[in-house]
């Protein structure tokens, strides 16, 4: 297939994460967009506190009440030396080239929480307000490091990490850009096989642990139906 033949779409790591999961879960989502993941507590909780981080480190804001509890752990990122950038959108081109998060080509989007650069090196951090950091995914900081690497190329080693407030705990994860090839792999495998559900149409599902009670696709076959390994 050319390039001019190639099929024109644009993912994340939570969209590719989701098609992963369930190509039929991805498709009800975010192609046929009739079913909609609602909000929920949790999720706006999140979204509050990425806020109220990015106001801390970026413009010294106080924290509001409910999150006076992070300050500690805030103030270790805000004191630490480097440029800070945050809630930074980032893109990139299929061909892996650095791109705005809006551009016509856009291929891979992303928005990393906080980037501390550093010479050449860079800290990149995620923050997490679940209760546990059990489930931990470095993945995200992978793709994450990658696209840090091609918009800064001064940057040649990253210190990564998921921040966990709640449970207090930092999911640690190291990068080299000398391996970003060997990085890339799985990406471009995963991204070729959402490729081919959108060429084919063919989204089957998947059945997984969310199928028991988390997953909004009522009529799927195996909603309701247990957990799945």
């Amino acid at each position: 297939m050319s390039e001019e033949q190639k099929i024109k779409y644009t993912w994340s790591y939570s969209s590719l994460d989701l098609y992963k999961q369930c190509p039929h879960k991805y498709y009800r989502l975010r192609v046929k967009k009739d079913v909609v993941d609602p909000e929920s507590d949790q999720k706006n909780y999140g979204t509050e506190f990425h806020t109220a981080a990015e106001e801390f480190i970026r413009d010294g804001k106080s924290l509001p009440q409910r999150f006076e509890f992070t300050r500690e752990l805030l103030e270790l990122l805000r004191k630490r030396t480097g440029q800070h950038l945050c809630e930074n959108k980032l893109g990139l081109t299929r061909s892996l080239e650095p791109c705005s998060f809006f551009s016509k080509d856009v291929w891979w989007r992303g928005i990393v929480d906080l980037i501390t650069l550093q010479d050449d090196r860079a800290f990149v951090v995620d923050y997490k307000t679940g209760r546990t950091s059990k489930y931990a995914d470095t993945k995200q900081l992978e793709i994450m490091s990658l696209a840090v690497f091609k918009h800064y190329p001064q940057v040649k080693k990253i210190k990564a990490g998921l921040l966990f407030v709640i449970a207090n705990d930092f999911v640690k994860a190291d990068y080299d850009v000398k391996d970003s090839g060997i990085y890339w792999q799985n990406w471009i495998t995963d991204t070729n096989r959402l490729e081919k559900s959108i060429e084919l149409n063919v989204w089957n599902p998947r059945p997984n642990f969310t199928c028991k009670g988390w997953c909004p696709v009522k009529d799927c076959a195996h909603n309701g139906k247990g957990y799945y390994k």
